[in-house]
Formats: structure tokens, sequence, C-alpha cells
């Protein structure tokens, strides 16, 4: 389809403006039109809170809102993602540039995989280019002073508001256990570490990089938390480590050697 223009999906990182990549900013100062989701109609954007520091307000760019419920259910959901569609489709026939700003990374439990599945099925002919961006994934290793792995480690990433049944089985089976979207499941999480052994061997992290970051190294004094989005659980067993691990890693900054009991904030 001749005459359309071009849909970006945009990853703005996971809080800190400063960790907007430059292709990021060049795309969303571009843009004709900025796609900003948020969780009601009556909500904030996450994604604008984000780039609005380093893009600025330029009055002259439409900010289009557009609500994704926080749901587990597709026929809840399903709507706000055609309705989305909707009014990115009008821009999109008109000729402009949309750009879909997302916490993290577009391809990573996004909402823009979504709306580019139904966008492309709607205008074939459409081009979409994906910007990546850091995700909290990398973001809480960074401000928890953990390792992820090295080159003989593996690695599960879940979300962990869509149930932790399984999750004794995945600790046994992966080294590093990333647990997203922590939600209401901290008290089974907490109860499916203490059962694996391996409670002292994970850190809870709330809005990484974020001014009201948070985080949490003896999950004794977390299991009655309330997470959200932005809350994360990571478990490294580090029974598989690499050569170049020694003993004296154990007194690093931040490992699990020292401080357990430790709970920051971001300044």
């Amino acid at each position: 389809m001749s005459g359309l223009g071009k849909l970006y999906g945009v990853g703005v990182g996971p809080g800190a403006p400063d960790l907007l990549t430059l292709r990021a900013v060049r795309v969303l100062e571009g843009a004709d039109v900025l796609a900003l989701p948020r969780s009601s109609d009556f909500g904030a954007s996450m994604a604008y809170r984000i780039l609005e520091p380093v893009v600025g307000k330029q009055r002259d760019k439409e900010r289009l809102l557009l609500t994704f419920p926080m749901s587990k259910d597709p026929d809840r959901v399903r709507p706000y993602v055609d309705a989305a569609v909707d009014k990115i489709g009008d821009r999109l026939s008109r000729g402009l540039s949309v750009a879909f700003a997302t916490e993290g990374d577009p391809s990573l439990f996004s909402t823009f995989v979504y709306v580019r599945r139904e966008a492309l099925r709607r205008y074939p002919g459409l081009e979409v280019e994906v910007v990546p961006g850091v995700t909290s994934v990398t973001a809480v290793p960074a401000v928890s002073g953990l390792s992820l792995a090295d080159g003989q480690e593996r690695i599960a990433i879940l979300p962990a508001t869509y149930g932790v049944d399984d999750l004794t089985d995945v600790l046994r089976r992966f080294d590093t256990v990333v647990l997203m979207k922590i939600g209401a499941e901290m008290p089974k999480v907490t109860e499916a570490l203490t059962r694996a052994g391996l409670l002292d061997r994970a850190v809870f992290v709330s809005k990484a990089t974020m001014p009201e970051q948070r985080i949490v190294r003896d999950l004794r004094a977390a299991q009655g938390e309330r997470g959200d989005c932005f809350a994360m659980v990571v478990v490294t067993r580090g029974e598989r480590s690499g050569l170049l691990v020694g003993e004296a890693e154990a007194s690093l900054p931040g490992s699990f050697g020292s401080s357990l009991n430790e709970e920051s904030e971001a300044p």
C-alpha cells in the first residue's frame, strides 16, 4: 500500500532518561507522531515520563495516548489493541510517521508486539522499524552488582505475573532465573525459593535506574511486598561459573558474599 507513513517501535529503556540510545532520540525527535501507551484512560504514560526530559515537549508534535489495560485476559486486551491500531493507522494513512514508545525494549514483553502484528495484518506494505532499548533484564544486574551469566551459565526469563507453578523446576534447570513483573506473586516466589534452598541467592529490585529504585538483598524482608510491573527478582545459583572465577569474587561489592540484609534506594 503506497503513501503510508512509517511505524517505529522505540525502546526507551528501563527508566533513567540518559539510558535512551542515540538512535531512539533521533527517531523520537524526527517522527510526526509519538504514540504513548498507558495503563488506564486517566493515567500518565511512563514511556513519555522517561523520554520527555531528553526529547522535550516539542509542541508541534502530536502525542497520541493509547490505553492498554494490565490484564492477562485476551478478550479484554484485544479491543484496546484494535482501537490503538485504528488511531495509529489513521495517522499512517495520512503519510505520517508514528513512533510507538515503549518501556524497555519493543520485543520483550511489550504491547508493541501486538500493535505491530495487527498493523502489518491491516497494512501489508507497511514499513516497520524496531529501535532496541536497554531492558530491565540488564538494568537490574547493573544497579545490583549481579552477573547474569558467564560463558557456561544458562538463563531463564519468566513473567511472574503468569504464575510460578513451574518455578521450582526452572530453578533446578537454569543457573540464573530472572522473574519479571512480580505483581502479587512475591509470597509464592519466596516460598519456591525457600523450598529450593535459594532464598539467599536472590535479590529483589524495583524500578531499577529510576529515582524510586529499591534493592532488597534479603527476600525475607520483601516477601510481603506487592510488586508491580517494574519489580523483578533475580536468582543466581553460581554453581557453573567459568574459568576465571575465584574465591575473591565473594568479597566484591554487591556480591552475595556480603551485605545480604542491605536495602538501598537510588539517590
